[in-house]
């Protein structure tokens, strides 16, 4: 089984469309949904983590590209400096996830970006700009 966070941009001409479910029922694909922002008639953005055999997720891109979803892996969208990070930790306790930790053993600030939910808790409280994430959300 195969797991992967996308994020999903839509058109005001399919914002009011089915598509996860869609996806879960023609293709067999989980979804779950870690962050969305839509308006009917509108444009929005949806963050999701998708898992499934491989061909079902291939066929399930192929589908959201083919009908105008724009589609982009989460993992390119957030980066961790470390050549500025501080490692001063006042971004760990806002992680709700767990992304962020201190790796004990060389007291430094350490992401995994598996984890992230890009919910830019993180890049809000970093003064150094160690943290930081494309704006998704308009």
């Amino acid at each position: 089984m195969k797991s992967m966070k996308l994020v999903l941009g839509f058109s005001e001409d399919i914002v009011e469309e089915p598509i996860t479910y869609q996806l879960i029922s023609d293709f067999g694909i989980k979804v779950n949904i870690l962050r969305a922002s839509i308006d009917p008639g509108k444009r929005g953005k949806m963050c999701i983590e998708i898992s499934g055999e491989k061909r079902q997720i291939e066929q399930g891109i192929d589908y959201l590209k083919q009908i105008g979803v724009e589609v982009a892996s989460l993992a390119k969208e957030i980066q961790h400096l470390t050549d500025v990070c501080a490692s001063c930790t006042s971004c760990i306790p806002h992680c709700p996830t767990g992304a962020l930790s201190l790796d004990r053993q060389f007291w430094q600030v350490s992401f995994d970006a598996e984890k992230c939910i890009l919910c830019l808790s993180c890049e809000d409280v970093c003064i150094y700009g160690a943290i930081h994430a494309r704006k998704l959300w308009s």
